[in-house]
């Protein structure tokens, strides 16, 4: 009875002690587990073939490309208004009277002074005819010792000083002509026209206003002459104008329609730079169509001007460019924008990250030219790598207990 409880006994302790060994067991897997480091995961992305473009941005205003500014030459009342923003107009149409009178009074008084100086004319025309006669009839009769020479003298010296008269007379008429003729181009100025067609885009004048055109021309319309054409003149900086050249393709966007981008062209690169406080910029005139309307005068315009494009090639991400495998050195890559720059990119391949030598071309700041490597298309590289926490390991790997 002593040796079956003896050997029970041992029985019981050596199973104690193996599910001991096992929770041990399963302890120290736990541990384990816990404190390894977390496998690494790589973040992959494809070798495409597709447009790299370079391009630089700038601010802008849009513009109709012509706009005509119509002002006064005289001064006085404005007695009239015919046109009003978003007026279509014609070349010649009326768009605001000023009151003619005062213009008119002085037209009137200058035609009175032509009449009076034509007749003054006729007059003298008359008188130079006698002088001429009498002149001929004294030099007749010096000849028979009628008349002594003086009186000859004094008649020739008439004559003279009627030709003289007339041709002063003649003079005052052109003077009264000139005169009569300003008087009415200044009564024409009243009428204030259109000299293009196109459409009123601002107005500055109201009826009972009194214009003064003294000092300078006042502007009473603005009219532009088509607005299906219209430009955007963008602020380009010194550091990015030499890059920008006449023919490039650009693209912009304005606030009242986001989401939407116009299709446009560079049309003048401006020589004139534009200083505001001690930044300089320059003026690129970015020409588009406006068949809509969509765009108007003054808006905003956000601007993206293509440099280089190369569509159809090769392309890699620029993150896998920037990609370096942690606990390896950052060795010097030849990064550059340059052409044919020498770079790496990595690969997985069983598992393990490999550098692959590339040559890049154009690059876009999202997308780098390949002109040169093993890479093809759809091949995956390498553009982060990402470490699970402990936490998150501890739960992904199970715990069995069990015997």
């Amino acid at each position: 009875m002593s040796r079956w409880k003896t050997a029970s006994l041992q029985r019981r302790l050596a199973w104690i002690g193996g599910l001991a060994g096992v929770v041990l067991a399963a302890l120290a897997v736990a541990w384990w587990a816990g404190h390894r480091s977390p496998a690494v995961q790589y973040l992959r992305a494809p070798v495409t073939r597709g447009t790299v473009a370079r391009s630089i941005s700038a601010t802008g205003t849009v513009n109709p490309v012509l706009t005509v500014i119509v002002g006064s030459y005289v001064s006085g009342v404005i007695q009239a208004q015919y046109c009003d923003f978003n007026t279509r107009v014609r070349k010649g149409q009326l768009c605001a009277r000023i009151d003619p009178r005062p213009y008119q009074t002085v037209v009137d008084q200058n035609t009175a002074q032509l009449g009076v100086a034509r007749a003054q004319l006729q007059k003298d025309r008359a008188n130079l005819e006698y002088a001429r006669i009498n002149e001929a009839r004294q030099a007749g009769l010096v000849g028979r010792g009628v008349v002594s020479q003086d009186v000859v003298d004094a008649a020739r010296n008439a004559l003279r000083q009627a030709r003289a008269q007339v041709l002063l007379d003649q003079a005052t008429v052109r003077e009264r002509e000139a005169s009569l003729e300003a008087a009415r181009v200044n009564l024409g100025y009243t009428d204030i026209v259109s000299p293009v067609d196109g459409t009123v885009v601002s107005r500055n004048v109201t009826i009972g206003q009194t214009v003064a055109a003294s000092f300078q021309t006042p502007t009473l319309f603005l009219i532009a002459t088509d607005l299906t054409r219209m430009q955007v003149d963008a602020n380009v900086s010194e550091s990015d104008i030499g890059s920008v050249h006449t023919g490039d393709t650009a693209r912009f966007s304005v606030e009242a329609w986001p989401g939407r981008v116009f299709d446009a062209r560079v049309v003048q690169v401006r020589q004139a730079p534009q200083a505001v406080q001690n930044v300089i910029t320059y003026d690129v005139v970015v020409a588009v169509d406006n068949p809509q309307l969509l765009l108007k005068p003054g808006m905003t315009a956000t601007v993206s001007i293509v440099t280089a494009q190369r569509d159809g090639v090769l392309r890699v991400p620029d993150q896998a460019l920037r990609f370096q495998p942690s606990g390896m050195p950052q060795g010097a890559t030849g990064a550059g924008r340059g052409a044919a720059a020498q770079q790496r990119v990595w690969m997985l391949r069983d598992g393990r990250p490999v550098a692959v030598p590339v040559r890049i071309g154009l690059d876009d700041d999202t997308h780098a030219e390949l002109l040169g490597g093993a890479l093809a298309q759809g091949d995956e590289v390498i553009v982060g790598e990402q470490r699970p926490s402990a936490a998150a390991a501890r739960a992904a790997t199970p715990m069995r207990f069990g015997l």
